[in-house]
């Protein structure tokens, strides 16, 4: 996976009307923020839940299924928005960063008034921050241990789990119910303000990346940050891992410019939100050691970004006495598998082959998916012992990529953990953008059918899902069929035609 050709320096003359595009995606998010209201996460706490239109759109049926076909009409149209525009960008160089930017921005305003969508992980954010005002331990305590704490939104999945976040985002969670009184409506919103922070980190040092590595920033930041699958994972359903992986992103670009204190100092801020970044200090200690370090010098400085880290993490952790007990979310992996993750699968298949032949499938395919998370980890090891001392950002994104793909567990975000860097060193116009298509298109249809709220009492004729996956499908099949445009993305020769 190499990377692109160098940044023209003027605009290409087949970069069409590309406001088409950047209206388009704002019509698709406007759409998103309607079907919201009707299907996405509300707390039974919030005084939206008694307001006249959303009683209308979440007690009639009409109204649930106007707003499930809202929803996923919308993704989709944002989907295809982001599709065009790189067709209508082809070509890229001068004036095109700004374009993208513009299209991050319009597209992010109706996201950051919807309501949660995809996920409601966010309420789970404001349990957190009430365990911390009122004492208790979230490396102990479940949320349950608050009083009403369903009424405020959080999933009960979350009731008796431990926090597996770091202590920066608690002390923000801490801060935003300190502001909100954990009310719950206003406490999305500041949390959407802490995503976009990390989207702006984002906007700003992926370009910068790029540019260091010959790739075209414009393209990286339309790659990595302009797609749907970024933009309603985390601003539409404000997850934390906007601000883990902006912090990584500036991070590593600091680390990469002889600025290596300060890259360690902002990773480490990345660990302390989400600790699966802990990945990514063995390179920043490349990046600082410099291209040209030898054995001695690298081993030095992976002690002096190990420490600095390591000390940093203590200090943060001495306030109200929480400590290391975030180190629990590495080394206590999650049970069971996603079906749709490649370990997953393979594993249903070879438990299925096992059981056809009298085996004990499950036991075989137990330990199938344990030898991959081992491999991911082998695969880590040897990125970070072996290449390319110029290409030290793309092994990072390749580990992390290993990490996230290899794992039983996955969740459609994780794969926005590894794609900016992957963006930013290159990703070509065949089979790896192709890839790259078809990977957050699946992911926009999979949460767009996949996390859907409906009253039990409401009678609907078809199922939520069944409804979202006939319509997804649909617009999908027009998409690859026949939309003359988008077509050719899978099928065409070149990967981006105008």
């Amino acid at each position: 996976m190499a990377a692109t050709p160098s940044v023209p320096t003027q605009l290409a003359p087949n970069a069409v009307r590309p406001w088409i595009a950047l209206w388009e995606g704002f019509l698709g998010s406007l759409l998103i923020l309607a079907g919201s209201v009707g299907v996405g996460w509300i707390a039974n706490g919030s005084p939206m839940i008694r307001n006249p239109l959303v009683i209308a759109m979440r007690t009639d049926g009409a109204g649930v299924m106007t707003s499930i076909i809202l929803l996923t009409v919308g993704a989709l149209i944002l989907l295809r928005a982001w599709l065009r525009l790189g067709q209508r960008l082809a070509g890229w160089g001068q004036g095109t960063l700004r374009l993208v930017v513009a299209a991050v921005c319009l597209w992010s305003a109706p996201l950051f008034l919807a309501v949660p969508i995809f996920s409601r992980d966010v309420y789970a954010y404001t349990g957190q921050g009430r365990l911390m005002a009122e004492g208790l331990d979230p490396y102990n305590d479940g949320i349950s241990a608050l009083n009403n704490w369903f009424m405020l939104g959080t999933d009960p999945s979350w009731a008796e789990n431990r926090t597996p976040y770091g202590p920066v985002f608690l002390w923000l969670a801490r801060a935003v119910v300190g502001i909100t009184g954990a009310q719950p409506d206003f406490s999305v919103l500041l949390f959407r303000a802490i995503a976009c922070a990390g989207v702006a980190l984002c906007v700003i040092f992926i370009p910068k990346l790029a540019a260091q590595h010959g790739v075209d920033g414009a393209r990286a930041l339309w790659l990595s940050v302009a797609n749907p699958l970024f933009l309603i994972s985390f601003v539409a359903s404000a997850h934390n891992d906007a601000l883990m992986v902006g912090l990584a992103v500036a991070g590593v670009w600091c680390a990469a410019n002889r600025r290596g204190v300060l890259g360690v100092l902002l990773v480490t801020a990345s660990i302390a939100v989400k600790p699966i970044t802990i990945l990514l200090l063995p390179f920043v200690g490349l990046l600082w050691a410099g291209k040209k370090a030898g054995w001695g010098r690298r081993f030095a400085f992976w002690a002096a970004t190990g420490s600095l880290s390591l000390f940093l993490l203590w200090l943060l952790g001495l306030p109200r006495g929480i400590g290391f007990g975030w180190t629990w979310a590495i080394l206590d992996s999650t049970p069971g598998y996603t079906g749709y993750s490649p370990s997953g699968f393979s594993g249903q298949l070879v438990e299925a082959l096992f059981n056809a032949v009298g085996l004990d499938g499950g036991a075989v395919a137990g330990g199938f998916r344990s030898f991959l998370t081992v491999a991911s980890i082998a695969i880590t090891l040897w990125l970070i012992l072996r290449g390319d001392p110029e290409r030290v950002v793309r092994r990072l994104g390749l580990a992390f990529a290993a990490i996230v793909l290899l794992a039983p567990i996955i969740q459609p975000w994780y794969i926005l953990w590894f794609l900016p860097f992957l963006a930013a060193t290159g990703i070509r116009n065949n089979w790896q953008i192709k890839a790259c298509y078809v990977v957050v298109g699946f992911f926009v249809v999979f949460g767009a059918q996949d996390q859907l709220f409906a009253w039990q009492f409401v009678e609907l004729p078809v199922a939520t899902k069944t409804l979202s996956s006939v319509v997804a499908l649909s617009v999908v099949g027009y998409l690859l069929v026949l939309d003359i445009h988008t077509r050719k993305l899978l099928f065409g020769r070149s990967a981006e035609q105008p």
